[in-house]
């Protein structure tokens, strides 16, 4: 396995453990999902580079559109669950409670 592909899964996975070990917080469970997304941004920008391809140096930027706006979505989720739960731990967000 090249190095270069290594520390990109590294980089990929590093915020999947810590999402699954780490789920106290909405806003570490956010940061994580953003770790994820930026790791994907430098793999499919360096696909694109090595491509060559004037339609897939695109990609890169829709994706990272979309991760803009689910980091958006994301902090006003969690805006609104600490203003009605009075805090942002994963333990108090439970769907059954009214």
């Amino acid at each position: 396995m090249p190095m270069m592909t290594f520390i990109l899964t590294m980089s990929f996975m590093f915020p999947i453990m810590g999402l699954a070990m780490h789920r106290t917080h909405l806003l570490s469970a956010l940061l994580c999902l953003e770790g994820m997304m930026l790791a994907l941004f430098l793999s499919l920008s360096l696909w694109a580079n090595q491509l060559e391809n004037m339609l897939f140096f695109s990609i890169p930027m829709f994706m990272l559109t979309f991760s803009a706006c689910e980091a958006g979505a994301g902090l006003a989720l969690m805006v609104s669950a600490t203003r009605t739960h009075g805090s942002d731990h994963l333990k108090n967000l439970n769907l059954l409670q009214c």
